[in-house]
């Protein structure tokens, strides 16, 4: 199943599918639970969500883990659930995939939320050592590859695919969020497109990109012209529903499936391998996006 996603990326451009949080979100979750918790609690609503974006055309559905390490886990009181959670939130998409054809699932993996020394006063080894333990639930649940997301330190990303690489011999796929500035876009952390493309590589990732952020689907279609331009490496881009917006105390994302599909030729000029979206989007966005890419890859058959 590795070497078969990884072939079909020569030839074709795939389809990732948008926020988990944003549809947990519109069945009720409250802001205080836990996400993960819901693998257990709420088997049916979380697989109900993998079906509607594999309904919607999405050739990829991430499992509920995004905040699956011990750090996460630990905040809302419950780190020694990492294996439970991981592992179901694996299964529950396995098991929906499998009533698809040429479906697969990626093992979602995201930020601590913790600096790392000397900013912080967590070590290298203690992210690879978390990131570890959340690759192998994965694993054991039967993903078929993994994607580390949302990221803004450059180190971070490194342990994680460290531990995708030492523990599996499945693909992954690091992605970092990045917002303009005076020098360009670079992510929370400082980091800038080169690096990203530079260190991600020699770490031996096997897709890298940009996800999230503070840019809306036309300047990450930058992002990813500037990474083709350093790169022969597959690529992804997960956009946001547009800007974020600060409504009261909620922050909203309000760029329709229709507005945002329109920014989707662009990322596809720039050259991008693996499109999906990220907050604020719905089964409905990725329809649209799922319908121009399969379009698109008709007509370039012919």
């Amino acid at each position: 199943m590795a070497e078969e996603l990884l072939k079909r990326l020569e030839k074709e451009v795939l389809v990732i599918d948008g926020a988990m949080g944003t549809m947990l979100d519109s069945k009720g979750m409250k802001m205080e639970e836990c996400p993960e918790e819901l693998n257990i609690t709420h088997r049916d609503e979380v697989k109900d969500i993998h079906r509607a974006y594999f309904e919607a055309g999405s050739d990829i559905v991430l499992t509920n883990s995004f905040g699956g390490t011990s750090f996460k886990l630990g905040k809302y009181g419950k780190r020694d659930m990492v294996h439970m959670f991981n592992l179901a939130g694996a299964k529950l998409a396995k098991e929906v995939a499998r009533r698809f054809k040429n479906k697969y699932v990626a093992g979602d993996i995201g930020p601590t939320g913790e600096l790392i020394e000397p900013l912080g006063k967590v070590t290298f080894d203690q992210l690879y050592e978390a990131f570890s333990e959340q690759v192998e639930a994965l694993l054991e649940g039967g993903v078929d590859f993994f994607i580390i997301e949302t990221m803004s330190a450059i180190e971070e990303v490194e342990a994680a695919i460290k531990a995708v690489k030492e523990h599996t011999d499945l693909p992954v796929i690091a992605s970092m969020s990045y917002s303009p500035g005076q020098r360009g876009y670079r992510t929370m952390m400082g980091v800038d497109i080169e690096t990203e493309v530079t260190r991600l590589t020699e770490a031996s990732a096997d897709v890298i990109g940009t996800n999230c952020g503070g840019v809306d689907i036309w300047q990450m279609a930058e992002i990813i012209e500037q990474m083709r331009e350093l790169t022969s490496i597959y690529l992804i881009a997960e956009p946001n529903a547009g800007l974020p917006k600060l409504v009261g105390d909620k922050t909203v994302f309000d760029q329709s499936p229709e507005d945002m599909a329109a920014g989707v030729p662009k990322l596809l000029e720039a050259g991008v391998n693996i499109i999906g979206s990220c907050c604020g989007t719905t089964p409905a966005h990725t329809e649209k996006i799922a319908n121009i890419v399969k379009s698109r890859e008709h007509l370039r058959s012919r």
